[in-house]
């Protein structure tokens, strides 16, 4: 298993795997060594990156329209919830072999995709009227 570093809209991102050179279409040779799951690759997942860039494009259109894109953006949040605490929760290994696998690929491809929220009591701070000496 192998994470992506790669972004999920932009793939120019400085973490983006290097395209395959001609080396890489020549076949494997044949190993005895057991199969392995295929790395991930966001990239091969037309779907998911056409939903992406729907979100995109939703997001440019209300560009003007701040009360719109916290909408959206607690709308992703739920989403983003309701993967982790459902089917990503479930498919984590049951093995601590397996789980220490994960957790390592994930320090090392970005981390936790974790959203966080903007603290609103350090804007209203800044745009609170300076009290007059």
């Amino acid at each position: 298993m192998s994470l992506s570093r790669t972004h999920p809209i932009d793939d120019s991102t400085p973490f983006a795997p290097p395209s395959p050179g001609p080396a890489a279409t020549a076949p494997a040779p044949p190993t005895s060594a057991p199969a392995t799951e295929p790395a991930f690759d966001p990239a091969a997942d037309p779907e998911l990156q056409r939903a992406l860039d729907t979100l995109l494009r939703i997001a440019e259109q209300r560009a003007d329209q701040p009360e719109a894109l916290l909408d959206l953006l607690r709308r992703i949040e739920h989403l983003h919830r309701t993967i982790q605490d459902g089917p990503f929760r479930s498919s984590l290994p049951s093995d601590r072999n397996g789980l220490f696998t994960l957790l390592s690929e994930m320090e090392g491809s970005g981390g936790w995709p974790y959203i966080p929220r903007l603290q609103l009591r350090t804007f209203m701070d800044l745009l609170a009227p300076d009290p007059e000496p």
